[in-house]
């Protein structure tokens, strides 16, 4: 990882950007909400220490909600994730990939386990980003709605990306 940190860094910086310049600015009728930051957290390393990915984890959230002017929902999304991130691996992949400590790609992991792990990690992300959101069930079946739809484009533009960057 250590040697990994400038390529990190500029994902960090990139990933952020592009969150809170452009895609924070794409809303269609306000249910289209893509998060692809957290792609920063899906692509550390399986063998990176627990605290050190929390620690990222949480630094991301809060930078994004300093852009966002949002008291703390996108960090505690992201810990959330941050923390269940093992588990997702490990429900994934395999023990040899686990081991390894390569980038969690869709080179290193095939299409079928990076798509598992990817829609598993949206989905728990954005079901605790958007009820802490709206911090009620009042308006619970539009919520949902904006949950689902802002989760497939955000599935579909971390996949895309995966396409362009990570090019076999």
């Amino acid at each position: 990882m250590i040697k990994d940190l400038g390529k990190y860094a500029i994902m960090f910086v990139v990933l952020v950007l592009v969150q809170v310049l452009i895609l924070n600015n794409i809303q269609v009728s306000g249910l289209i909400n893509p998060y692809i930051y957290i792609l920063f957290i899906l692509l550390l390393p399986f063998t990176i220490p627990g605290y050190l990915l929390l620690g990222l984890s949480f630094f991301l959230g809060i930078t994004v909600d300093i852009f966002n002017n949002t008291p703390g929902i996108h960090a505690g999304a992201t810990v959330l994730l941050g923390f269940l991130r093992p588990a997702i691996a490990e429900l994934v992949s395999s023990r040899e990939i686990l081991e390894k400590g390569n980038m969690p790609n869709l080179t290193h992991l095939g299409f079928a386990s990076f798509l598992k792990y990817t829609v598993i990690a949206v989905l728990i992300h954005h079901l605790f980003l958007f009820y802490a959101e709206s911090f009620s069930f009042g308006g619970f079946f539009e919520t949902f709605i904006r949950y689902i739809i802002s989760s497939i484009f955000s599935i579909l533009i971390i996949l895309g990306s995966q396409f362009i960057v990570f090019k076999s």
